[in-house]
């Protein structure tokens, strides 16, 4: 293996400017090992053994076949470190468990996900963003395109399915970017000396407000989502309290942030490439499926999940021993050379195009990806109906190991 002059543990690789990154993981997927990084050093949680990061499209698939093997539930997924114990009152969602408890979880709360209840939204969506767009075209060209559109349709949609009043909008939001805000100044993330207490502090006020909606809606059910959930009974199960708020917490985090950072670099895909803009102006629902699927693939706004090895294993002729760490990266496999011609290109027509922008095959693929796809598709049906010129500007990035956000982008039309 050759060494390597830069390191994905150290905080300021990312901030490095996008093409750096792009130019490292490259060098990553050049390599026939994995290559080994030891664990950032956090204070209030214990520095592990390393870990392989785990960049190419193939070995990605097959861990995420593998749960058995590269397990989710032993110290979590969305963290490298092992997180301490009372993280888990507030982040134990299920995408940080294997079965048979993750099963149980998500057999509960998948019902409200399918293709079929998501269709029963989709007036909702289609009014949302036309009444975003409204407010758009009031407030006028230079508005920061990410809080005025990009965060709004999913915010909305989630806190409306969950019941959440519109005056805790801003609450949700808010606390949202505290516990995915990374190594971010604008969120607090500059003192690691505080991260814990923040994290803690962010998660425990979200739970708290799903909480006292559900005791409210365990009396006075209503048809919104958390009624459903802490009224439902499947198979002689039901969401225990803190159950339900860490799951609420993951749908806001993860469906709040992920979608919001789709849509923005949607806009910003579409600005570099005019080309691919006039060519879905020609046909906006004809195009509208591929140009969805390609935004998703390049956005990659979940930069990674980690898995810890439950036994040795071979995997592509690299061994993996029993407690080592495995990062997947999944940004780095969406733009494999061996998997996807000319990937740095945005090619709204590309087929095939079997990105892992939700995640890779297998039990923790991405239970919301028919929603996103869905506010994804109307977002952008509506601004090019209506806003036909609209471009973003220079993008104000997250500084985070996790979510390759946008914070701020200015927008013109």
């Amino acid at each position: 293996m050759s060494v390597l002059d830069f390191d994905l543990s150290d905080r300021d690789f990312w901030a490095r400017p996008m093409s750096e990154r792009e130019a490292a993981f490259e060098r990553l997927r050049a390599l026939e090992a994995p290559a080994f990084f030891q664990e950032m050093e956090i204070d209030f949680a214990p520095r592990g053994p390393g870990y392989h990061a785990l960049v190419k499209h193939a070995d990605i698939l097959e861990a995420s076949r593998n749960p058995e093997v590269f397990s989710s539930g032993d110290g979590g997924a969305t963290n490298i470190p092992d997180m301490p114990a009372e993280f888990a009152e507030y982040f134990g969602s299920m995408i940080n468990m294997d079965d048979p408890r993750h099963a149980r979880l998500r057999r509960i709360v998948s019902r409200a996900f399918t293709p079929k209840m998501i269709k029963q939204f989709e007036a909702d969506v289609e009014a949302a963003a036309a009444g975003i767009v409204d407010d758009l075209l009031a407030k006028g060209p230079g508005c920061d395109f990410v809080t005025e559109v990009a965060a709004r349709l999913p915010l909305k949609i989630i806190c409306d399915m969950m019941g959440i009043p519109e005056r805790d909008y801003q609450f949700v939001f808010e606390h949202s970017n505290v516990i995915l805000g990374g190594f971010d100044p604008e969120y607090g993330g500059a003192d690691l000396n505080q991260l814990a207490e923040r994290l803690l502090t962010a998660g425990m006020e979200l739970q708290q407000l799903v909480q006292d909606l559900a005791a409210h809606r365990a009396e006075n059910p209503t048809d919104d989502l958390t009624s459903s959930l802490v009224n439902a009974n499947i198979d002689g199960e039901r969401l225990t309290m803190q159950e339900l708020g860490s799951f609420f917490i993951l749908l806001v985090v993860a469906g709040n942030e992920t979608t919001r950072n789709a849509i923005s670099y949607g806009l910003r895909l579409l600005t570099n490439h005019p080309d691919q803009r006039a060519l879905w102006l020609e046909d906006i629902d004809g195009h509208a499926p591929g140009a969805v699927e390609e935004i998703v693939r390049l956005a990659s706004p979940v930069n990674f999940m980690r898995r810890k090895v439950t036994r040795d294993h071979e995997m592509n002729g690299h061994l993996y021993r029993k407690g080592e760490k495995a990062v997947l990266f999944y940004w780095s496999a969406n733009r494999d050379e061996s998997v996807f011609a000319d990937p740095h290109r945005f090619d709204i027509t590309r087929q095939p195009n079997p990105h892992v922008g939700f995640g890779g095959p297998g039990p923790h693929f991405c239970l919301g990806a028919h929603l996103a796809r869905r506010e994804i598709t109307v977002m952008f049906r509506e601004l090019l109906r209506r806003v036909p010129r609209i471009e973003g500007g220079r993008p104000d990035r997250l500084h985070s190991m996790f979510i390759n956000g946008i914070k701020h982008m200015e927008c013109d039309f």
